[in-house]
Formats: C-alpha cells, structure tokens, sequence
C-alpha cells in the first residue's frame, strides 16, 4: 500500500499541466463530476461572485458602483447561466486542487487590467503574439515567472535538466515539498497556477546539441532568447544558434544587476557575447570538462574586473569553503524584474541597443564608500641635476690607470642593466662624470612595503655590481668599488662608485657565458630530480669569496614541503597588507604583452606561468576591497596554493644566513645570488627566489612589525617559530636574508624586458 502511494506522489511529480473543465459542455460536465467523486478528499476554490464583482467594476471605470448595481451587473452577465457552470473549472493534478476562475478572454482582459497604461491593450496583444525562450531556471525562474504575471508572451519554452535541490532554495521561490522535482516542472506548474492559459513548452532534457533548433524554431521561431544557464558550452552554442537565426539575446548575472543585450537580429554581424570570447576557438568549447579547461572561455562572459566586491571575495572561496558561485534572493529577484521588463521593450520595439549595464543597487543606495586609499610613495623623480649634485658630494680620490674610454664604459653599463631584481622594478640609475660610474637607488622605482630599510634593494645592487665586475674581468680590466660612500644614506644618496682601471692579469670568469641567458623560471618542477654533485661543488665554489654568506641547503622532501606550506601562507598575508597589495598588483603585474613591451619592467603575468584558476584568483584578488574581505573572514586558503605548489616541486631550497643585518650584508647577499644563479644556469638548473617569508620576518624581527595589520603580525609570529624550527636557527645568530627554491623544469615561453640604456644611465660626457 505504502509502494502504491509513493508510486502516484512520483506519477504526480511528472505532471505540469492542467486540465480544463468547462461545465456547459455536457461531456466535460460529466467528466468533472466523476473527478468530483473519484477524489472526495480534493479541494475546490470557487471566487467566481469575487471575480465577476471585478470585472462589472472594471467595465465601468468611470463611476463608483454600489453593491446593489454590482448584483445587477453580475446577474446581467450571467443570464441564465448558472454561476458554478461559468467560466472554467481548472483542475490542478499535482496539488489536488480544483479552481474555478473567468474563461480565457476575460480572465487575460482582467488579469492584465492593472498594466495598464504602461502597458497598452495593442501592447498587451503584441505580447500575447510573442515567444520567448529561457534557458536555466535558477535566475531563469524568477526571470520565468515575472514575464508570466506580465503576460509577457504568447509561448514560453523553459529548459533545464536539473531538478530543485536544498540548496536552491536560497534563491528560488519553493517550498520543500518541491524538492527533488524538475526545475522545468516547477516553473510550468508555478506559471499554470498564476495563469493556466498561457502556453509553457518545456525542455526537460535542458539544452543539448540535439535539441537546439527545435528549441529556438518548432512552431515559430523565438522572438527573445534569455539566456540564464550556467553552462558554458550552452551559453556560447545557443548564441551561435541565436545569431544564425536573427534571435536577440538576453543575460542577467545576479550580481551588480549585471545585464546583457545581443541585437542579432538587427546586427546579423555582431560577434557573439560582444567579441569577448573572438580570441578562442569556440569548436573546442564542448572539450571543456573540467573547470580549470572552461575557465578561459567563462572569464570574457564574466567579466572578472567588473564583478562585485563580494563575488569577488567569495570567488577566491570556490573549491575551499563553498563549491560554486554564490547567488542571493535579492539579486535574482532584482534580475527577474529587469530581464522581463527589457524584454517586454525589445519584443514590443521600444529598445534597439545591444552592450552591457549595470543597475547595482549598493553602489546606487547606500552610504558613502570611503575613498580607496592610494599608497602611493609620493616620491619626487630624479634629475639629471639631481644626480649630478649628488655625485659631486662625493669627495673623488684618483685611480692610476682610470679608464675614461666610453667604449668599455657603455660595455658595462650594459652588463648593469640586465640585473635582476625584485619585481623587475630595476631601482638603479647610474651616472657617469667623466671620471667614475656613480650607482643610485632610484626610490620611486623600489619603493614598497616589503623593501624594509630598502634590503630588496641591495639585493639587487650587489647583483648589479657582480655583474658589472664580471664584465670588467672579460675586457682583461679592474674596478674599483666604494660602498656607500656617503656617511649618511639619505634618498638618491649614491650605494657606490666604481671606477674602471687598467690591471694586469685578469681572469676572465666563465660564469660571464652565462650571465646574458639567466633568467626566472617560476614553473613546477619535478622533485624526484636531485641536483648533481657537481652542480652543488661548483655553487659552493662560486660563493665563496663573499664570505659574510653562508648558504644553508635542504634536500629533504619533508622539509620542503614544510617550507612549501610556509610560503604559501606567508604570501598569502602579504596580499592583506594594504601596501603589500598595492606594490603587487598597482606596480608590479603587467596585466597584458602591450604593457609589459610599453613599460619593459614589472611582472609580464606572462612569466608566472599561472595556470587558469590561478590566473582568475589573481585578477579577482587585485581589488583591495575584495582582499580586505578575505582577510576579515580569516581565509583565503586558495591564495596559499601557487607559493605552495611551486616550492614542494623543488628539488632542493636554499636559505643564505649573515652574521647581522646591514645594507653591506645586504649587497653581499645580492653578489652570492647573481653568482650561484649564473652556476645553476650553466647546469640547466632552474631558479625562483621566494621572498615572501623573509622580507616580512625581517619587518618582524628588526622592525618589530612596523605598520602590519596586528592579524597578520600575529600569523608572522607563528610562522617565525615553525621557520626557525625548520631549518634549526635557534642556536645560531645568523639572520636568514634570502631565500630560493633550485629545480628542474622546462624553459619559461616569456621572459621580462629590461629598460633601454637611456632610461637607466646619464652620462655627463655626451653634453
């Protein structure tokens, strides 16, 4: 017995569409009553006097009736009908309810009484003519059944293969008891409840390759499409299809109030979802299985950059915390009534246009937003006179056998400027009085957060002058450096002098064969490769005389993937520092080849080797509204991963230590780096420093974590102690200062430019 019953709930859960009784028709009559009797338990609504009361009402809009004139109205109209045999009887099987309403004519006429004038009677005809499609009904629902209490159409065709879930629920107009039913089901159902006579064709099977011309053209062709799926094979498809027929397009997003018009049928030529998607090759869209391969065909259609603050946020949530994108109430209630309403305009030839809007309700009412804050350095930009005033404070001794000849000059200029440094933000400036090469910080290009006493800085000078020195011992000459020569170092003060002299037997260092092909390669590796001995005997070698550094090397896989956990956090809470934030994604990404070509410094994003849902977490993560709400909920565990990833591939991660933390251990460290990294390139052997860790431990530590959020100073302390542990500190008082990761991958497609000569370098002798 309990089989049966649940047999016929299920039978009733398949139905959708009512049936009609109309009693002055003996047979129809006849199989009422025998509904009436096979189903005692059923229920009837009859408002039919209630209904009749509105239509005499509304057939004499001018005057105010009264009761009597009223009953005089309803008799008249009936005649000699009896009123329970007037109108329709509607019979609604999945709900067990019988209806009595107005037949056809004059329900339409009464129920679409209240549109008007903003909706004409020729209007309302015109609509009645209409068919519109909508494919997905999450949004599609409320976008569905607005259209519906509009009458905005003559047939609806809804698709969509899902059924209604818990968690639809946040969203969609139901109750519990719908669960488990076909979202075309409920749809046609909810709109035969509000009004059984208009026609509803669903595609219950949703949209597939098989169906889509039927969908779009059997028994008329559409007159609007809305698309609302979340497909992106069926969203690009039924566009394609959209377009070949001369159907316009319609898109909500349900969030910002995000809507989409596509005028194929007045543009045949449009591209589709407004040229967004021309650059892929849309025949290989239906090979996209997995998120990570639908990615660069959802982006375009998303618009990343134009997002909400928090769909961005949740965003960088997908696959953490929650499984999907997030949607409201609110907002698919609000997209509802914008879909219909523009599709009423369109179908009735008020609009024309095709592009994208946005009607979003928080930035239109609410309080003011405070003023995103700038960090900008404020930094004055150097002169020529500048640098010449600033060189000539430092008092010049002569060097027998100074060189002046601008040839090996320009030689090692040129071995300068293809340095690396932090970010490729090149922070030098070199100038040439006739008589020595004076070496500047320029403070607007390395300026950031994570440059505490400008160590980054230094890094990259002792880099630069390594350089310079390896050049000098290939052209068989010597130079002489002078560190800081000022006593106070101020800003644009000089970090060297270095004066070429002639010298008799120098040794050319090989390592200068490698020093024009060095490179960062910020690919995976592969960590079942070791590093060779040999490789390992020559890096050591090659340090060696820099002797205030130590290099501390672990090839256990434990220990890496400890460290790989470090790394990750810690770059993470270098993204919820403001300023750590804006020095990442305001100054150092060059978000395009156009820009990084036009600015030849940065971070071409090219060069960091993302993969597709990492490429989407950094566009979402460069608004700083967005971040600071990841970081206030205390998570972004998304934003660990690529650090992470990176450094448990390596082969082996190499910590240098000094005795104490200076601006010349600094510049130390950046001659051991340029020295072993040159080694590793001869063996073929990949570089990536990763500085995430130590550049803020360093804040911590000497800076007692001057300007960090008190959060994140808090998640720096537990990282200091798990990192002190890892690499056994404790007893040491060496302070770590530069951290890498050595691997083996394959070459990197893109490399970062450097700045021309002219940009970098100034010379007194060309006046």
């Amino acid at each position: 017995m309990l089989t049966e019953k649940l047999q016929f709930t299920k039978q009733l859960n398949n139905s959708y569409q009512p049936v009609f009784f109309r009693l002055h028709d003996a047979h129809q009559k006849l199989a009422f009553e025998q509904l009436l009797d096979s189903k005692p338990h059923m229920m009837a609504h009859d408002t039919m006097w209630a209904q009749l009361k509105e239509l005499v009402k509304s057939n004499n809009p001018s005057r105010t009736l009264s009761m009597d004139e009223i009953e005089a109205g309803i008799k008249q109209h009936l005649g000699t009908t009896p009123m329970h045999e007037y109108g329709v009887w509607v019979y609604y099987p999945w709900s067990e309810r019988v209806v009595h309403i107005l037949d056809e004519e004059e329900f339409k006429e009464l129920r679409t009484n209240r549109n008007r004038y903003k909706i004409t009677r020729a209007e309302q005809d015109t609509l009645h003519s209409k068919k519109v499609g909508v494919i997905g009904l999450s949004v599609g629902q409320s976008v569905s059944l607005t259209l519906a209490m509009e009458r905005g159409f003559g047939e609806l065709r809804i698709a969509d293969y899902d059924d209604l879930e818990i968690t639809n629920l946040n969203r969609l107009r139901s109750g519990v008891h719908n669960m488990g039913l076909l979202k075309t089901v409920l749809v046609a159902r909810e709109i035969a409840e509000i009004d059984p006579y208009l026609k509803v064709t669903p595609f219950h099977e949703g949209i597939t390759e098989e169906n889509i011309e039927s969908f779009l053209l059997d028994n008329g062709k559409l007159d609007v499409l809305i698309d609302e799926c979340d497909g992106v094979e069926v969203k690009i498809k039924c566009r394609i299809a959209a377009k070949k027929h001369g159907i316009p397009v319609l898109m909500e997003a349900s969030d910002r109030g995000t809507i989409d018009i596509e005028r194929f049928d007045l543009e045949p030529d449009r591209p589709i979802l407004h040229g967004k998607v021309e650059h892929l090759d849309l025949s290989k869209v239906k090979e996209a299985k997995t998120m990570e391969d639908k990615l660069p065909y959802l982006l375009p259609i998303v618009g990343i950059e134009t997002m909400s603050t928090r769909l961005k946020a949740s965003a960088v949530e997908i696959g953490q915390t929650i499984n999907t994108w997030p949607q409201l109430a609110s907002a698919v209630t609000l997209g509802g009534g914008i879909t219909a309403d523009i599709c009423r305009r369109v179908l009735l030839d008020q609009v024309h246009v095709s592009g994208r809007w946005f009607i979003d309700i928080e930035d239109l009412i609410g309080d003011p937003k405070p003023k995103q804050k700038e960090y900008d350095y404020d930094i004055p930009p150097v002169t020529k006179e500048g640098l010449r005033a600033k060189a000539a404070q430092v008092p010049h001794t002569p060097v027998n056998g100074a060189i002046t000849d601008t040839t090996v000059i320009n030689q090692l200029i040129e071995a300068a400027a293809i340095t690396p440094s932090a970010g490729n933000n090149q922070p030098w400036r070199l100038y040439y009085d006739g008589q020595r090469i004076v070496l500047f910080d320029d403070p607007v290009r390395s300026a950031a957060f994570a440059n505490y006493r400008n160590m980054k800085t230094f890094f990259s000078m002792g880099s630069l002058l390594e350089n310079v020195d390896l050049k000098a011992k290939e052209l068989g000459i010597g130079l002489e450096v002078k560190l800081f020569p000022l006593k106070e170092q101020g800003i644009y003060d000089p970090v060297a002098t270095i004066i070429p002299y002639k010298k008799e037997h120098v040794q050319k260092d090989e390592l200068i064969n490698y020093m024009y092909t060095r490179h960062t390669n910020r690919k995976p590796g592969d960590p079942s490769i070791r590093i060779s001995l040999d490789a390992w005997a020559e890096m050591k070698q090659a340090i060696a005389p820099v002797s205030a550094v130590q290099m501390i090397v672990t090839e256990d896989q434990a220990v890496i993937q400890k460290m790989a956990d470090i790394a990750g956090r810690a770059e993470k809470l270098r993204m919820f520092v403001p300023e750590g934030h804006a020095d990442l994604f305001r100054r150092e990404i060059r978000w395009d080849a156009e820009s990084a070509i036009n600015t030849r410094d940065g971070l071409d994003i090219r060069t960091l080797d993302l993969k597709a849902k990492d490429a989407v977490g950094f566009r979402v993560i460069q608004d700083p509204r967005a971040i600071q709400l990841v970081a206030g909920w205390k998570m972004g565990k998304s934003l660990e991963d690529m650090s992470k990833n990176l450094v448990a591939t390596s082969s082996a991660v190499c910590l240098f230590m000094v005795p104490e933390f200076t601006p010349e251990n600094c510049v130390a460290v950046g001659h051991a780096l340029e020295r072993i990294w040159l080694v590793a390139e001869k063996h073929k052997i990949a570089l990536q420093p990763m500085m995430a860790t130590i550049l803020h431990l360093i804040r911590l530590n000497h800076g007692g974590g001057d300007a960090m959020p008190a959060d994140v100073r808090e998640e720096f302390v537990v990282l200091q102690k798990e990192f002190v542990q890892l690499f056994n500190l404790s007893s040491t008082k060496q302070v770590p200062l530069f951290l890498f990761r050595l691997f083996i991958s394959d070459e990197p497609e893109v490399r970062s430019l450097r700045l021309n000569i002219d940009e970098i370098y100034i010379s007194d002798t060309n006046n």
